[in-house]
């Protein structure tokens, strides 16, 4: 470097420490990092960054990188102008205007300040804090109905887990990670459940599905984007986000394709790039954004910490249980089957299994946990209509008592709608249908007739067969009440 281009960034430093100190001080007490403007790496791999006019930020690298270039296409750096970028004695050249840059990094791409470690190093959490398995599944009971295998498994992963992440390794005992999978029919409440579960340990919760990732170079989600959108229920706070949970639903449709001469891209090619993410690696994600590109910031994100629950139908799974599991019912020595068998077939699913279905046997060995939920009936479908927090009925309860409106719906007619459920194989999710079909003249009418003050379903409605009971008053009595 020549002695003007030493004089040039000297001059731009002390411009740094002495004109921009407020901005700075700004910066800090915010708690977000300052981002190079070229390269987009936060000050935490970038290094300390050279401020110039209008809040620009520029690492040493980038700029040094600009003199370099500068002074090999035999540019004079004394007519360099760090105001606007510019060279203003040199004719018909303007590289950029500071002043269009301000506010051109959105606030989600903003990247939150490592705490500082101190001598003594409280634990980012507290052995003593977790609540032990029977209380999460205490909480989880509120919110809902049945599956209580499934939740005792839940629970005790889950306290496994952030034991390991409490304790200190102070021997040569290394707890593994106990990552999850659970296997159940669509609407038996998988990601109700995370979701649930994540709301109650308040942690940072991504839902993602796998179907909408690819192999690296192709059209759609990359596999580290799972983690990216981790960082939002965070604030983008590193440390907060290595604590979280992330649910990749629709994990069975990655499955490896059989009898194709086609690349899978989005198939066995995704499990095994998720392979790192399960055991933990240090990635980089963009922040703000789920594709990598030259204006997002890159970070780098420890996953040895994430909790990783996949969940998936797996239909055609119970067929793959039944070639392992029975023998020929023909002849004198046929095993006779029951009903109850065909029910309970998916309860008997081992590891094996799943690689017999399509899942590598890799991602199989870093899911250890595996939880079956059980199809729901018609009684755990008539509970889940009242009993839980947040109910169906309660939610409609509220909607109509807001409009000064009684509602009402009958034990016949909870029947009638869990049955429907049944044949139309919808699962919990499919109740709010049939209720909302029911329903929706009402709620269009009601807020609109004051004499109406009750309503009242009966299982009639539901099949079709007559109209809600309705009770009326004088017009005023809606409005006194």
């Amino acid at each position: 470097m020549s002695d003007q281009d030493k004089d040039l960034e000297q001059e731009m430093i002390e411009n740094e420490q002495t004109d921009d100190a407020p901005d700075m001080n700004k910066d800090d007490k915010d708690g977000y990092e300052d981002i190079c403007y070229i390269c987009r790496r936060p000050e935490s791999k970038a290094g300390k960054m050279i401020k110039i006019p209008n809040n620009v930020c520029i690492c040493r690298d980038c700029m040094q990188k600009t003199f370099d270039s500068m002074s090999g296409s035999g540019f004079n750096l004394g007519d360099f102008n760090p105001a606007n970028m510019g060279f203003g004695n040199m004719p018909n050249i303007s590289m950029i205007n500071l002043s269009d840059l301000q506010g051109m990094l959105p606030r989600n791409q903003q990247v939150k300040k490592k705490k500082p470690k101190e001598k003594k190093e409280k634990p980012v959490l507290d052995i003593h804090a977790i609540p032990a398995p029977h209380k999460i599944k205490a909480s989880l009971d509120e919110y809902i109905v049945g599956q209580d295998y499934a939740k005792k498994v839940m629970s005790v992963a889950v306290y496994n887990h952030y034991k390991r992440v409490a304790s200190e390794a102070n021997d040569d005992i290394e707890i593994e990670k106990s990552n999850m999978l659970m296997v159940g029919p669509t609407g038996s409440g998988k990601t109700y459940m995370v979701r649930t579960l994540a709301k109650l340990l308040d942690v940072p919760l991504a839902i993602t599905d796998a179907t909408s990732l690819t192999e690296a170079g192709y059209i759609g989600d990359d596999i580290e984007s799972v983690v990216s959108k981790l960082l939002a229920p965070a604030d983008n706070d590193i440390e907060k986000a290595e604590r979280g949970i992330i649910f990749i639903d629709e994990i069975d449709k990655i499955a490896k394709k059989r009898n194709t001469n086609q690349r899978d891209v989005s198939g066995e090619s995704v499990q095994q790039g998720m392979l790192k993410l399960l055991e933990g690696a240090d990635v980089e994600v963009p922040v703000g954004a789920s594709s990598k590109n030259a204006m997002v910031p890159m970070v780098t994100v420890n996953t040895r910490n994430i909790l990783f629950i996949c969940g998936g139908a797996f239909e055609g799974l119970d067929s793959v249980i039944k070639k392992r599991t029975e023998s020929s019912s023909l002849g004198f020595g046929g095993k006779v089957k029951s009903k109850e068998d065909d029910n309970n077939i998916m309860k008997r699913v081992v590891p094996h299994d799943l690689v017999k279905f399509g899942i590598v046997p890799e991602l199989v060995g870093r899911l250890p946990v595996i939880t079956v939920l059980d199809e729901l009936d018609e009684d755990a479908l008539c509970r889940i209509l009242t009993e839980p927090k947040n109910s169906l009925i309660k939610q409609y309860t509220k909607l109509f008592k807001l409009d000064n409106i009684d509602f009402e719906i009958t034990e016949d007619a909870k029947r009638e709608i869990a049955k429907r459920t049944i044949e139309e194989k919808t699962g919990a999710r499919g109740l709010r249908a049939i209720v909302e079909k029911i329903l929706t003249k009402l709620m269009f009418e009601a807020p609109s007739d004051d004499e109406i003050v009750g309503i009242k379903i009966t299982a009639e409605c539901v099949r079709g067969e007559a109209e809600p009971e309705i009770t009326r008053a004088v017009s005023s009595a809606r409005k006194k009440k």
